[in-house]
């Protein structure tokens, strides 16, 4: 715990002018981000008598270890960098309310040749009309089922389109009258695309003319004596009007609006919003957040705002916004969102009539869904602390270990070995500290020699950080020094972070190969790069700067003793490790002969398997795409400087590699994008590499000669499914 005093800045030295400021703790994380229009005022806040603090700024400015601010213009762009820091940081002391990327929206795909309509969630993509978000993907099916009768737009995904398209057979969609059949050319690009416009224009409120249009059809198809199109024609009115119901008129003014309600109580608050557009409840979504901050309604309201509006532009932002409480100020968040509107925006809280009865239905939503929290919430956090006690208590660790790492190794007979690290803190999983390795230091199987690599290579970028930032104890009775500014220790490395000659292994993160990645790279870590290769001197939660209470490996005694002795060459002695094998859910300790056996019904060990499977489940994951990656290999993965994209354009050309293999330089250079050269280099390594054996399907005897594509030496199952020659049948079995 620090003593805020010890990095207060000096009388004087805070300018006093609009700017975010930020508080990092001792391992230069970004804790919290904020702004204010006087930096000297505000921040003097901060450093009064602890006593008089609220008790979560107190625990915020004890556990900082500095602070720093950002001078700007005005308050606008104070309001604009603190979002893009609270975005970027991700401080554990700012209010965060879940990301609403899993809320899913009805969008037109307008910016396709055919334009498709779907369920889409995550970001938001340029020339994509978006209508909702929906509660639930079904409500979205059920809308759009109605409306193919009178719309019948394109549904399909890309796959489904070029097989049709192909074959000249339109889907089932197509054959009972709910699709237009633009993949056989039953409609041109021109009427399919005015087609997808008229089904916005009726998902945005403009009804009344599509009804109107086909109740007159309708009628003129009575008084001819059509009456089988005159039924179709009433049933497809009855179908939009139905879909109408669904979203019941609330504002008869025909207003865009978004109103926001938040329920809150000393520890929690939830913010439901619905969006109205064209008088009617178009969407709604909610968020529920712990207050990290002593934080009042209104700076509830303002993050609401920021999370909403943050990356819309245009009409995504309407004309006007209803919330319970103004921020203060307000003039600066209104200003803001005009500019991200591109016009004028409403900023008010309503008084009277339909519009206060509406916020005052979204305020029932929102208590109702803070209290739907708190039940569930309370369950889990009795769970959780009490399966961290009983772990602390099994392996008589002095405190509850707030961060767990799992470590697995996997492989298929010994090839493409891999191992995962997954974080777990408070006892829930932290995927965005998630870690793969490839393993490089060996050939062959050996999940001992495997763990003890991954252990240091992980926790030697951990010493690494340590040194960087003025951690490392540099009168340690272990250090030696051999060079000004290099410390060694134990294990060939020294704590500049450059590894020996002979360690040059690779991390990948998210599923990215970086053996070949640049230092630089923002999102992988190579152990051949410097220190001053890491990016996180800003303050980003990156890397393996932070180090556990508790390290978790995939099996027993063996494992469990090449991850302590990892830990001991590097001479680190404050974190524990433990094993948990699978075969009778033992926990294994490395200095103890004997397991520890924890009961079936403990939450601890429970919490255990959860950590263990998950290490298990991501580290073949990374695993099965390594060997898809290898399998699906050609002569044409070969050729340097060859990328995916002229790949693809070589292969489109020719139709295979076998034709390709027989073209000549001239041929090859026809395709876009192949000069002599690349064509040259292309014939010679196809004419070095042999021919690919043709595909044998075991179940049926066929050779399947035309597949020759890109595909290796292969053969398949007897489920059809593709294998690498000579692979075993029972594959399964052999995977780890």
């Amino acid at each position: 715990m620090a003593d805020p005093s010890s990095y207060r800045p000096k009388p004087g030295q805070i300018p006093d002018s609009p700017g975010v400021y930020r508080f990092r703790d001792e391992h230069r994380r970004v804790i919290y981000v904020g702004k204010a229009k006087s930096l000297r005022q505000r921040l003097a806040n901060y450093f009064q008598d602890l006593a008089g603090l609220h008790p979560r700024t107190r625990t915020m400015v004890t556990t900082a270890a500095s602070v720093e601010w950002t001078v700007v213009s005005t308050e606008v762009e104070a309001l604009q960098l603190e979002y893009s820091w609270i975005k970027e940081y991700d401080p554990r002391f700012n209010v965060k309310y879940r990301d609403d990327k899993s809320y899913p929206y009805l969008a037109v795909t307008m910016n396709e040749e055919f334009p498709r309509v779907q369920v889409m969630r995550g970001h938001k993509k340029k020339g994509v009309r978006y209508f909702g978000p929906y509660g639930h993907a079904w409500a979205i099916r059920d809308t759009v089922d109605l409306m193919l009768r009178v719309f019948p737009v394109r549904t399909c995904s890309a796959g489904v389109f070029k097989n049709a398209a192909r074959t000249g057979r339109p889907c089932l969609l197509g054959y009972i009258g709910k699709c237009s059949a633009p993949c056989v050319g039953r409609i041109s690009p021109e009427d399919h695309g005015e087609l997808a416009e008229e089904f916005c224009d009726f998902m945005a409120g403009r009804t009344g003319t599509y009804l109107r249009r086909l109740e007159k059809q309708m009628m003129e198809a009575a008084e001819e004596m059509e009456y089988e199109r005159a039924a179709r024609l009433r049933d497809d009115i009855e179908a939009l009007k139905k879909a109408m119901e669904k979203n019941a008129v609330v504002l008869a003014d025909a207003t865009d609006a978004d109103l926001i309600a938040v329920a809150e109580d000393e520890l929690e608050a939830a913010v439901q919003i619905f969006h109205v557009r064209g008088g009617r409840v178009r969407g709604q979504r909610g968020w529920v957040t712990d207050k990290v901050e002593d934080v009042t309604t209104s700076a509830l309201v303002e993050h609401a705002l920021q999370q909403l509006y943050g990356e819309e532009t245009g009409d995504a932002v309407p004309k006007e916004v209803l919330v319970p409480a103004l921020p203060e100020p307000v003039e600066p968040v209104q200003e803001w969102l005009t500019g991200r509107r591109g016009a004028n925006v409403s900023l008010r809280i309503p008084q009277r009539g339909d519009k206060k009865a509406l916020m005052e239905t979204v305020q029932r939503n929102a208590q109702q869904s803070l209290a739907l929290h708190k039940t569930k919430r309370a369950s889990d956090l009795t769970t959780r602390s009490r399966a961290l006690e009983e772990i602390a208590d099994a392996l008589d660790l002095d405190s509850a270990p707030l961060r767990i790492e799992c470590y697995d190794i996997s492989h298929l007979q010994g090839d493409d070995v891999v191992a995962s690290m997954v974080v777990f803190e408070d006892g829930l999983q932290r995927k965005s500290e998630y870690r793969r390795f490839q393993i490089k230091g060996f050939a062959g199987q050996d999940d001992v020699r495997s763990m003890h690599e991954v252990i240091t290579r992980r926790f030697r970028r951990y010493l690494a950080e340590k040194e960087r930032t003025g951690e490392w104890a540099e009168d340690s009775a272990e250090d030696v020094v051999t060079a000004p500014g290099a410390l060694t220790v134990p294990g060939g490395l020294t704590a500049t972070g450059i590894p020996t000659a002979s360690e040059t292994h690779s991390e990948t993160h998210g599923g990215a190969d970086t053996a070949s990645a640049s230092a630089s790279d923002t999102e992988s870590d190579s152990d051949a790069g410097p220190v001053n290769g890491f990016k996180d001197d800003d303050g980003r939660p990156r890397k393996f700067a932070y180090p556990p209470q508790l390290v978790v490996v995939d099996g027993g005694r063996p494992q469990v003793a090449a991850a302590k002795r990892a830990l001991d060459e590097l001479g680190i002695d404050d974190i524990a490790v433990c094993g948990l094998a699978k075969r009778l859910e033992e926990v294994w300790l490395p200095e103890d002969d004997d397991p520890v056996v924890l009961p079936r019904t403990s939450e601890g060990l429970y919490l255990l398997q959860r950590v263990r499977d998950e290490a298990h489940r991501f580290a073949i994951t990374y695993q099965r795409t390594k060997r898809a990656k290898r399998f699906r290999a050609g002569p044409l993965d070969d050729v340097p400087g060859l990328g995916e994209t002229r790949k693809q354009a070589l292969i489109k050309h020719f139709g295979s590699v076998k034709k390709l293999r027989s073209a000549t330089i001239e041929q090859i250079q026809e395709v876009p994008g192949i000069g002599r050269k690349t064509a040259e280099t292309i014939a010679v390594a196809l004419a070095q590499a042999a021919p690919a054996a043709p595909a044998v399907n075991t179940a049926t005897g066929e050779i399947m000669d035309d597949r020759e594509d890109e595909a290796p030496e292969t053969t398949a199952d007897a489920s059809g499914e593709p294998v690498p020659a000579g692979a075993p049948d029972d594959r399964r079995g052999q995977e780890r």
